[in-house]
């Protein structure tokens, strides 16, 4: 694991909180601050915002102000235009684009983890399959002494515990990526429960946001939830080890997400659509996922849409060391350049291209 950063930790509610930041792209002198940039949506990438927008402020002078409120409140803002920009881990259609007036492109890739309380077992002890995993979401498997969970795990001691299931009762692109990895491992979850950011759970306790998850997982002994990898480092979380394609079973960590990006073919993904879960390869971690960035096409503020455009190309561009540092993977360059392309083609401002700075 690499060494990482000091986060704060956040408050219980943190649907409330505001990630304030005073950053500016402009590494010349400007006469007068601009206004803050807003953001709104996923709490996956809010680490990775949060500590860009720290190192960001040491040569710039824009505020970044980021409501943490799950990807589907993130979109509901964006398409309302109440919001500079929207952090969704949802890939949304180009139709949903086009319907929008909205342009789409990745920022940060990461890994779901199921974080546990189970008596005696530390983190990475246990082993999951998918099938197993979609079994004890939808309450077929109820005890952690289960004979199906002791095959996986012959050598550990489970105990005779109940299972305690958590899930995000908010509009979450974690869920959206957990729930399709697990349609594609089994069938009868893609056939009953599906594939969203909202989902009629069998069974279970539920909670919002990443750290809500998480602060549930330590009170509740025999839980398991479902978490971005970051809120395991920060709340000292358990996590079980889960099945790839390849039959193996990988730690989830930089190397592993990357592994999983690298099948990944953009040049067909229309609109920067893409999940990376279940990837082919030893290495890769089956539940990883790409964080997205949304933005109106035609900006009614040049400043400030030139401004957010500014403080991304200069995240993924100087800010891969602090993703990593965070177990975040970075875009790959060539990406990052598809990414600018894309922008230069499609925003604007009063009919003029938005994009490279002039």
């Amino acid at each position: 694991m690499s060494t990482r950063f000091f986060v704060p930790k956040f408050a219980s509610n943190i649907l409330c909180a505001t990630m304030i930041a005073l950053v500016s792209l402009a590494t010349a002198p400007i006469a007068k601050a601009a206004a803050d940039i807003t953001g709104a949506g996923a709490t996956f990438p809010f680490h990775a915002y949060s500590r860009w927008a720290e190192a960001y402020k040491t040569f710039a002078a824009v505020g970044l102000k980021y409501q943490p409120v799950g990807s589907s409140g993130g979109l509901k803002q964006i398409a309302a235009k109440a919001v500079d920009f929207a952090a969704s881990d949802i890939p949304q259609t180009l139709e949903w684009q086009d319907q929008n007036a909205v342009l789409q492109f990745p920022i940060i890739i990461g890994g779901i983890v199921p974080a546990i309380n189970v008596n005696g077992i530390k983190s990475g002890e246990m082993k999951l399959t998918g099938a197993v995993l979609a079994d004890i979401f939808m309450g077929k498997i109820i005890n952690w002494g289960d004979n199906r969970i002791r095959k996986l795990n012959p050598n550990l001691v489970l105990p005779n515990q109940p299972i305690k299931v958590l899930f995000r009762n908010d509009g979450s692109g974690t869920s959206y990526n957990f729930s399709d990895y697990l349609a594609k491992k089994s069938p009868e979850w893609r056939d009953k429960i599906g594939v969203g950011s909202t989902l009629s759970w069998p069974t279970g306790i539920g909670a919002k946001g990443n750290d809500g998850i998480a602060t549930l997982i330590k009170r509740v002994p025999g839980a398991i939830g479902y978490v971005d990898y970051a809120y395991v480092i920060d709340e000292g979380l358990d996590y079980a080890l889960v099945e790839n394609r390849d039959g193996l079973y990988p730690k989830p960590n930089l190397a592993s997400y990357e592994a999983a990006a690298a099948n990944a073919n953009w040049d067909k993904a229309p609109g920067f659509r893409m999940t990376l879960t279940d990837q082919a390869g030893a290495k890769s971690w089956p539940i990883t996922a790409v964080s997205f960035v949304l933005m109106q096409r035609d900006q009614t503020n040049m400043d400030r849409g030139l401004t957010a455009l500014k403080f991304f190309s200069w995240a993924m561009r100087n800010g891969q060391k602090i993703a990593h540092d965070l177990d975040y993977a970075a875009l790959p360059m060539a990406v990052v350049s598809k990414v600018e392309e894309n922008w230069q083609a499609n925003l604007t401002s009063g009919g003029k291209p938005l994009w490279p700075p002039k």
